[in-house]
């Protein structure tokens, strides 16, 4: 038998409360007919989703605005303060952060712990995330907003739609579902896994400000490893079992040194922070040491040391090889540099752009290399609004119940 037909009368009014929503969160305290003029819906059409929208919780009237035309100003319409929120976390080799963001986009409480993770194993990895995630919940729950999920950003492949990590070998994780170990208050929320080089690229996609063409772009962070986040046409391409941008693991020298992928030459043997530090000659002590160790490059690399900079030079040259293929193949408008690569930034570029330059097929198709404007917050911050967003594309499931 075949499926009953979509109610699409429902689906059209889900479809016009969300893009309210977003008109919203796009032109911050807007009046109703601003809102129509930009969604295209009549001015009463967009009153009665707005009137459902603030019985609802999602919407706060701000009193009059300044009115664009003839007549008395309407009030002005801005995203709560309260109500649903997302948590977004991320795993790293030697830390871990949690935040909560509110639907307007701003966060309203964050917790970190800089516990290297590495050999650790994660059900103790995960009891302390476990714990930090509690943190954040009561924190968001005393300022008046309610977890609507939690998504989690992980170094490592994660399969396609699930909780699954496939492999995290800078973690030494194998096969580990985070859903069976994540526990506490937090355990009921929807919970998505991700690679936290997909939520970096989100992150960028919807958080950066005055990028409105970038919409086909690598993000490259690093961190032990390095992984690229691949958007084009504002999509997030992920593959087909969800393992897309593995960059660290594409091969520039295929005679050089084994990677703990079991390959040769990765470039992560030459641009990761281990591979960076080490042609330096920066070792990295104790507690916090990689922090310290990557600020001392900088240090260095600033005062014109030969050894920093001829570390950086070749880190930016194996980027360079690395993403030619990438380039050539996809086309994208822009390269950026995120996570501890932001700040390496200013030495990494300059050969990175001389290598697309010289390697890149197509004639006056290089594409614009920059560092990213969010840095570091991306992983955390690209889960976290992934759940709002979850929650603007569908709003009623999440509304205040009278």
């Amino acid at each position: 038998m075949a499926a009953p037909p979509p109610n699409s009368q429902q689906e059209m009014r889900q479809r016009n409360l969300s893009r309210v929503l977003y008109a919203v969160a796009g032109a911050g305290p807007v009046s109703r007919a601003a809102i129509a003029g930009r969604i295209g819906l009549t001015r009463a059409s967009v009153s009665t989703l707005v009137e459902e929208l603030v019985r609802a919780g999602f919407l706060v009237e701000l009193g009059p605005g300044r009115s664009g035309g003839v007549g008395r100003p309407g009030n002005a319409l801005a995203l709560t303060g309260l109500g649903p929120c997302g948590l977004g976390a991320e795993i790293g080799v030697d830390h871990l952060t949690v935040c909560a963001v509110d639907l307007g986009g701003r966060v309203r409480a964050r917790a970190g712990d800089e516990t290297p993770n590495g050999e650790a194993g994660p059900d103790s990895v995960l009891r302390r995330l476990s714990s930090l995630v509690e943190r954040v919940g009561e924190e968001a729950g005393a300022a008046g907003l309610r977890p609507a999920g939690l998504a989690v950003a992980v170094p490592g492949l994660v399969t396609r739609s699930s909780t699954n990590v496939v492999r995290a070998p800078n973690l030494g994780w194998y096969d580990t579902d985070l859903a069976a170990h994540l526990g506490g208050a937090h355990q009921p929320l929807p919970l998505t896994v991700e690679n936290e080089a997909n939520f970096g690229a989100l992150a960028e996609l919807w958080l950066s400000e005055g990028e409105s063409e970038r919409r086909d772009f690598i993000h490259v962070s690093a961190e032990v490893g390095i992984g690229a986040g691949v958007v084009l046409d504002g999509e997030l391409l992920r593959g087909t079992r969800g393992f897309a941008g593995e960059l660290g693991h594409v091969p520039v020298q295929p005679d050089g040194p084994r990677c703990a992928c079991g390959g040769s030459g990765c470039l992560e043997q030459y641009a990761g922070e281990a591979a960076l530090l080490r042609a330096a000659g920066i070792a990295v002590r104790g507690a916090g040491g990689r922090t310290a160790a990557l600020s001392r490059l900088r240090t260095l690399a600033g005062e014109g040391d030969e050894s920093a900079l001829r570390a950086l030079r070749r880190a930016g040259r194996a980027l360079g090889v690395a993403l030619t293929g990438a380039v050539n193949l996809l086309d994208p408008r822009a390269v950026l540099l995120g996570g501890a690569l932001t700040g390496l930034a200013p030495w990494l570029l300059p050969a990175l752009e001389r290598e697309l330059r010289q390697r890149t097929a197509t004639p006056g198709a290089v594409p614009e290399v920059a560092a990213s404007a969010i840095g570091g917050d991306a992983p955390s911050l690209g889960a976290a609004h992934s759940v709002v967003r979850a929650v603007l594309n569908d709003p009623l499931p999440y509304a205040v119940v009278h």
